[in-house]
């Protein structure tokens, strides 16, 4: 079997494959947060009240996200390699490894969260609005089938360079959800179960468009035959090695939300939840670029450290910081002068009007929260791609379990700056993590140069 063009590309010219790897996942990303904005907007018009429900089922959601993309990262880290390494048929095995992986573990998930979702809510705090967070959530988690599989098969193209096939679902999923939001919500006068039930809806009809591209049409540089499947204990520890760390990153990450939230309910009520919940949504903008690059990053980095090629790692670092601090600063810029008109996209109505100060005090606050977070993510994600996910994971928990959750106990409740406090915090522990894990990576890499040609 032959490089095609899409691999040679990322073995080879690490730059050009990162711009073409991160420009899809960008604008897909950027379909799927701002469908994940005006869902808020619709649900928004139903009152404070069922958008502090969204924000309480958010982390959860967010973590089964996360364990998906874990999973997937891991999946596309061991690819990688061994597509940089010229092991091809290695790398089908994988594929094929990363698929069935995917299908235990969205059986057994769904099953665990479908069980213990109600108790979770309401240790969460969101006893006021228990019944719209639980008609939310169980609709949303039972249809985690289409978070796991489309996850997996996305990293599966992407460490073919099939970028498009990666990416162009996850828009679709967005365009269709977008559509459908005001009609199951309005239209059919289902609210925020409509909701829940135009997203799981929306996210599985371009799954059907993913297993064709993959399994019938076979347009990929990897044949990837399901009958072919021998079990190998030892690839699918390869994945977990970097996906389990990776999955557990978004578990913190999801942690950190839910006990956000609960402080923000103690400091200042459910009014401070919803506020935040909207202030995140329309922040996560800033998130696409980075997430993209990062991803990107790891792909090609990975392809560097299957074939020992120090150069393209460090290609792959330093491009993909200058990149994403670009992206940062400008969005933290916009953000932070737009804050006012921008809060009226969760305050258009009579019944969420009040929550247009608090939305701009978070923004101008939160958007900092940006500006060093390239430093992190890419740092993240070269760890990742070398098979190194417990160090990632580390330093996530350094950074959001430790800094950012110390860094706003301090300023919300000793300082008593209550929901400012909170968000200045974040900041603070987002800043001094990701330059530590910044550091770390070059001192790693310095210190493993031998390991490369």
């Amino acid at each position: 079997m032959e490089a095609n063009e899409d691999i040679d590309l990322i073995v080879n010219h690490p730059k050009k494959a990162i711009n073409k790897l991160a420009i899809p996942i960008i604008i897909s990303n950027l379909f799927m947060i701002l469908n994940n904005i005006i869902d808020g907007i619709w649900v928004a018009g139903l009152g404070a009240g069922p958008l502090a429900a969204i924000g309480f089922v958010t982390p959860l959601f967010l973590t089964l996200v996360g364990f998906a993309n874990g999973l997937g990262a891991g999946s596309n880290s061991l690819i990688a390699r061994h597509i940089g390494a010229e092991k091809y048929e290695s790398a089908g095995n994988g594929a094929i490894h990363s698929i069935m992986l995917s299908i235990i573990v969205t059986i057994i998930t769904t099953i665990i969260i479908l069980i213990v979702l109600k108790p979770l809510l309401y240790q969460m705090g969101a006893g006021e609005v228990i019944t719209d967070a639980s008609n939310y959530g169980y609709i949303v988690m039972a249809g985690s089938y289409s978070l796991f599989l489309p996850a997996m098969l996305s990293a599966i193209f992407r460490a073919q360079g099939k970028i498009k096939y990666a990416s162009y679902p996850l828009m679709y999923t967005a365009i269709i959800n977008m559509i459908l939001d005001p009609i199951f919500i309005y239209v059919l006068n289902l609210g925020i179960t409509g909701a829940a039930i135009a997203t799981v809806i929306a996210a599985t009809i371009p799954l059907f468009q993913m297993i064709y591209w993959m399994f019938i049409k076979r347009d990929v540089f990897l044949k990837i035959k399901m009958k072919e499947y021998k079990r190998d204990l030892n690839i699918y520890k390869d994945i977990l090695v970097v996906g389990v760390p990776a999955s557990l990153e978004q578990f913190v990450l999801s942690f950190v939300s839910i006990l956000m939230n609960y402080w923000l309910t103690l400091l200042s009520g459910t009014i401070a939840v919803a506020s935040y919940t909207a202030t995140w949504r329309l922040l996560s903008v800033g998130f696409a670029p980075l997430i993209g690059i990062g991803v990107a990053s790891l792909t090609v980095a990975g392809a560097a450290y299957g074939a020992k090629n120090y150069e393209n790692m460090k290609t792959a670092e330093n491009y993909g910081i200058k990149v994403g601090l670009i992206s940062s600063v400008a969005i933290c810029l916009l953000c932070f002068v737009f804050a006012e008109p921008l809060s009226h996209i969760f305050a258009y109505s009579a019944n969420s009007v009040v929550l247009s100060q608090r939305i701009t005090e978070a923004i101008q606050i939160l958007c900092f929260f940006l500006l060093l977070m390239p430093f992190g993510i890419i740092a993240g994600n070269l760890f990742q791609s070398m098979g190194k996910g417990t160090i990632a994971l580390i330093f996530t928990i350094l950074r959001a379990l430790l800094l950012e959750i110390i860094f706003a106990g301090l300023f919300g409740f000793v300082f008593g700056l209550k929901d400012i406090g909170i968000y200045a915090g974040l900041v603070c522990g987002m800043a001094v993590g990701s330059v530590v894990s910044y550091f770390y990576l070059n001192y790693y890499l310095k210190k493993h140069r031998d390991y490369f040609n």
